[in-house]
């Protein structure tokens, strides 16, 4: 339904821990009209990369943030004028004012101006400055004061970008105006004070001749810290199987052709390890569990997550298919197909990437034969697909001897974390996914 009055475009609340965001790409520009619910623009969180749309039919008639600027949930993007309304085009800056001579006065003027155009940070009840929920907990795991951290947001407040930043420099402050000390005699020489060497600090990025640089994008911070925060929290320890796919390989060839046609969606060599797995960790559910505190959680329920490349490699998400302990084979592959894709459409909502209890990544699927993927915290373990690689096997022929034949083979590897898995608890899960794979029932599913 067409706008009869101006609509505000803020920044989306994207999640409880998520409390702001950077605006990738404006879809529409000034003076373009755009209808309800069609995408606007694309912002990126340390959470999901996703499309905003439009909360009404109209004309953009101003837009506020530009690309690459992040800025706090709820602020306002840009505004969207009534169908049919005429918008200008973006006035250029206006040039600044000569500063008056005459009047000594004036500075006494522009001595107060700061204070009214460069608000305070809101104090918190214990009197310092707010910072986000997401600031204060990745303050807390680095054992970091945010007070001490330099910031760059309104009013000095902290971001997630300064925290980051704060920590990459080894935790040593940004250079700051030295306080006034008081005149005083000295007593005694002062201790020397061991401060960082210039060099310890992250220099300003300078391109060399053949180099290429870019931002990096909230997606790949979150990526990065969460990553080196699993190593840094978990033990991780892999252990990797072979498996016979063979009697997989046979029922994928008949069950395609159905579920193409009649589904729209490709029974993968993943959807078979998914739904076996699902059936092995209700036998195993400190692998399906997690460590909360001085407690381990188990669960009666599977959150299954996919991790997922995007663009071009230079993003990965992990969409988790809820509950697939009640999903059949081709549930699991309607399923799986679902997420993948709207993760690829930028369409995944921060709901989408929370609340898994297993992973499985398939980097198989370009020919890798073993890898050691790293734990999606706060879960125990993470399992590995690779490719299916036709291999010389030895096998039992009727007569009960050895002989060679060849076998479609696959890796799988778990990595677990071994505060709660041990590696005969790890060793028995996966000889069990692979009895249940290699001995797959015809009429399972």
């Amino acid at each position: 339904m067409a706008a009869t009055q101006t609509i505000d475009v803020v920044m989306p609340q994207m999640g409880v821990s998520v409390s702001e965001g950077t605006i990738t790409k404006w879809l529409k520009q000034v003076g373009e009209t755009v209808e309800a619910d069609e995408s606007l623009l694309e912002i990126s969180t340390d959470k999901v990369d996703t499309e905003v749309p439009s909360p009404g039919t109209g004309v953009v008639a101003e837009i506020l943030v530009q690309e690459g600027e992040t800025v706090d949930v709820g602020t306002k993007l840009a505004v969207i004028a009534p169908e049919g309304a005429e918008v200008e085009a973006p006035a250029a800056p206006a040039e600044p004012e000569e500063p008056a001579t005459e009047e000594p006065s004036e500075p006494v003027a522009e001595k107060e101006r700061p204070a009214e155009t460069a608000p305070e940070p809101a104090p918190s009840a214990d009197g310092k400055a707010f910072v986000s929920p997401v600031v204060a907990r990745i303050a807390a795991e680095h054992g970091i004061d945010p007070a001490g951290v330099p910031g760059t947001g309104r009013g000095g407040r902290v971001t997630k970008k300064d925290i980051l930043a704060f920590i990459e420099q080894g935790g040593a402050p940004a250079e700051a105006p030295p306080a006034e000390q008081p005149a005083e005699a000295p007593a005694a020489p002062a201790p020397v004070e061991r401060k960082p060497e210039p060099a310890a600090a992250a220099p300003a990025a300078e391109a060399q001749p053949g180099e290429q640089l870019e931002p990096v994008t909230a997606m790949r911070r979150g990526i990065a810290e969460h990553m080196r925060r699993s190593l840094d929290t978990s033990a991780h320890v892999t252990s990797a199987i072979e498996v016979d796919m063979s009697q997989v390989v046979a029922i994928r060839k008949k069950l395609k052709p159905e579920y193409e046609s009649a589904y729209g969606v490709n029974p993968t060599y993943l959807i078979f390890v998914a739904r076996a797995v699902v059936d092995t960790l209700r036998d195993y559910p400190w692998i399906n569990g997690e460590i909360r505190g001085d407690q381990i959680v188990t669960r009666n329920y599977v959150n299954l997550g996919f991790a997922v490349e995007l663009a071009d490699g230079k993003g990965l998400i992990v969409p988790v298919v809820k509950n697939a302990e009640g999903l059949n084979l081709l549930g699991m592959a309607k399923a799986v197909t679902d997420v993948a894709q709207r993760a690829r459409d930028k369409q995944l909502t921060p709901d989408d990437v929370q609340g898994g209890t297993f992973t499985i990544t398939n980097p198989g699927g370009y020919g890798t034969f073993h890898g050691t993927p790293v734990i999606s915290q706060p879960q125990a373990a993470i399992l590995g697909t690779y490719a299916v690689v036709k291999r010389p096997w030895v096998v039992q022929d009727e007569l009960g001897e050895d002989v060679i034949a060849i076998r479609p083979i696959m890796n799988l590897t778990l990595t677990y974390d071994h505060r709660l898995v041990d590696g005969a608890l790890a060793g028995r899960f996966l000889r069990d996914l692979r009895e249940r794979l290699q001995s797959w029932p015809e009429e399972k599913y």
